[in-house]
């Protein structure tokens, strides 16, 4: 399992795979834990309330119908749960800089998603452009409660293989909050990176901002200007106050002005998004994202840097430009995104991607998705190609994890999870599908015992968001236990990120109240569900 940088169930623009990578990725890769799902090409949602276990525990994959079949009816509401999906990670990387500076980071700004996602488990990858769906699980010692995981990936990205063009417009912020260490030099060296990895039909723009904004660079072709570029990123200095309105504004006429048919257009913003002069309400700023977006196809890319940061402006930013974001604290996790990922976030997988799973009440009782809560998307739209989904890369992974309470002594069908998508380059529509069944969770034991280092990782991330805003999920064994898992982890593997990880944890151990303070959250059915 490797870090990976780079959706709130909420119904939100579609995440694109940026064009600099959203991966703070490191080279770990543990196995997968045993009880799998499957996946079939182009299903439907029919057959998602059931039927017996299917005798290899659960790994059930559903047909496509044919033309004119009609689909059989879907789960009861109550038992559905669908959102878009998302690659981001600032939360995680923000909330490993703030406990490092012997603080807790606002509840506010903890995604439980982006923690999860930070890592990059081993599933299988499809072999054609589309995704894989595996689905897994275990006990987590709590009475009757399960973790179960959804995992979807695609196709890693073909260094040798022709991809389109990139025209990036960087929009960097040179306020005077930017000159604290680790802000402005760590966006300067980034970006020097950047100009000896792009290729040379590639294309680079340059926008400062600081009270006003500024074009260093307009839209330039790579071959032949790369002194030209990284003159132009050498001399930026910091000014005064920061008028991200003023930057995102600029950024977007460079990039309009710059666009280019057939090549994968970004604004890529470099900032703490601490707005200060302007609109800093940020409401003039989204219309205009959003316009360019929907008119020219322009995405925007939020890179974070300081120890102050302005998580959730720049989280509405990136949502409404059809982007992710990420954050970056050290000129290590800088190159991870600027150059060793850069490829495989140049080549789109899938636009306006979401996912739905149907829980079986047969077996069920209760379900909580853990995070999400600001990617959802209504049950009923998760079929409406209107409606923004994610936007996702070459060689990414997306981890959605439920707490999953069972039946007593119930046996059969679980979860059914299906992603829905469009082709990059048709807008055509596809489906897979995996389901797991309850033989599967049994066999897999208790999700701490021997075998499970990925599906633990999963979990222990989890498990670390939600003491940070204060949840309590079932079978949470407490941070404690948690830091002691992640670093056998790290032993078992070698990895420095699961290292970070877990010694994040055992900072935020010593900061947190005594758990128990909090009344139980324990994962609820959606209300009016009748078997809640």
């Amino acid at each position: 399992m490797e870090r990976q940088d780079s959706p709130p169930a909420r119904l939100r623009g579609a995440r694109f795979p940026a064009v600099v990578a959203a991966l703070l990725a490191a080279g770990l890769a543990v196995g997968g834990c045993g009880a799998g799902g499957s996946n079939t090409d182009r299903t439907s949602a029919r057959d998602l309330k059931g039927g017996s276990a299917a005798p290899d525990g659960g790994r059930t994959a559903t047909a496509a119908p044919q033309e004119g079949e009609q689909r059989s009816p879907s789960p009861a509401p109550d038992y559905l749960s669908t959102f878009a999906l998302d690659v981001d990670t600032a939360s995680y990387g923000y909330a490993r800089r703030a406990l490092a500076e012997g603080r807790l980071p606002d509840p506010g700004t903890v995604r439980p998603e982006e923690f999860v996602n930070s890592f990059r488990p081993d599933y299988p990858r499809p072999k054609d452009n589309g995704f894989s769906v595996t689905l897994d699980g275990a006990r987590t010692g709590a009475d009757g409660w399960s973790l179960l995981r959804v995992g979807l990936a695609t196709r890693g990205a073909d260094r040798n293989a022709e991809r389109p063009p990139a025209a990036l417009t960087f929009v960097v912020d040179v306020s005077g909050s930017m000159k604290e260490p680790g802000r402005l030099d760590l966006v300067k060296e980034s970006l020097g990176l950047l100009a000896g990895e792009l290729r040379d039909d590639d294309s680079v723009a340059l926008v400062t901002f600081s009270d006003e904004a500024e074009t260093r660079l307009p839209m330039t072709r790579v071959g032949g200007a790369r002194d030209r570029i990284r003159e132009a990123v050498g001399a930026l200095e910091t000014s005064s106050s920061t008028n991200v309105e003023a930057g995102v504004r600029t950024g977007y006429d460079t990039a309009v002005a710059g666009h280019r048919k057939g090549a994968t257009n970004r604004v890529v913003l470099l900032s703490d998004a601490l707005a200060n002069t302007g609109d800093t309400e940020a409401e003039s700023i989204l219309a205009r994202i959003d316009e360019e977006r929907r008119e020219y196809g322009i995405t925007l890319f939020g890179v974070g840097v300081g120890s102050e940061y302005g998580d959730d402006f720049m989280e509405r930013l990136a949502d409404k430009g059809d982007g992710q974001t990420t954050y970056v604290s050290n000129a290590a996790q800088a190159r991870k995104v600027f150059v060793d990922q850069l490829p495989a976030n140049v080549e789109l997988r899938a636009r306006d991607a979401r996912a739905q799973v149907a829980f079986d009440r047969r077996t069920v009782e209760k379900f909580r998705l853990i995070g999400y809560e600001n990617r959802a998307v209504a049950d009923e739209d998760f079929r409406n190609d209107r409606v923004d989904g994610g936007e996702i890369g070459a060689g990414h992974t997306v981890t959605a994890l439920y707490a999953v309470k069972t039946r007593p002594g119930a046996a059969g069908p679980v979860a059914t999870a299906t992603v829905r998508w469009l082709d990059p380059a048709t807008r055509a529509p596809s489906e897979r599908s995996g389901s797991v069944a309850t033989g599967s969770l049994s066999l897999a034991g208790d999700i701490w015992g021997d075998g499970h280092d990925s599906l633990q990782l999963t979990a222990i991330a989890a498990y670390f968001a939600d003491a940070l805003r204060g949840g309590d999920l079932p079978g949470d064994p407490g941070l404690r236990a948690l830091a002691e898992r992640a670093g056998a982890i790290a032993d078992r593997s070698g990895s420095a990120v699961v290292r970070e990880l877990a010694d994040a944890v055992r900072q935020a151990e010593g900061l947190l109240p005594e758990k128990g303070q909090n009344p139980s959250q324990e994962g609820e059915l959606k209300s009016g569900d009748p078997y809640s």
